[in-house]
């Protein structure tokens, strides 16, 4: 069964340049330890709720922007093999973020449908 990671970020809207930069140097990695896919999305169209929203999650400030990440590994197993290997290995830990990561809501799922 597939296993997903999933982000949300609050992502200066300034950064964004930025954040495309160290999504594709991140993606390179997770790929290069297992991931069979990577999509990093920019809000477009991401309404605040009335009592809970992606917005309030991530604490979101004026001239940010949401965005949605997510990592498909094939298996719970690889991705906690790859992800203790990256750990290990360092290069995340040099990763740069164009954002404050302290505000990320990050989750991993078993997943249950792949259409």
């Amino acid at each position: 069964m597939s296993y997903v990671d999933g982000v949300v970020a609050a992502v200066p809207e300034a950064n964004k340049d930025a954040y495309i930069e160290h999504a594709r140097q991140a993606a390179a990695i997770f790929r290069e330890y297992g991931a069979i896919a990577v999509a990093e999305c920019w809000g477009d169209d991401v309404p605040e709720g009335k009592i809970n929203s992606m917005h309030t999650a991530v604490q979101r400030k004026d001239g940010e922007a949401i965005v949605f990440s997510w990592i498909i590994w094939p298996s719970r197993e690889i991705r906690d093999a790859g992800w203790s290997r990256m750990m290990d290995e360092g290069r995340m830990a040099d990763q740069e973020m164009p954002f404050d990561g302290s505000r990320m809501i990050f989750g991993g799922f078993n997943m249950v449908l792949e259409a």
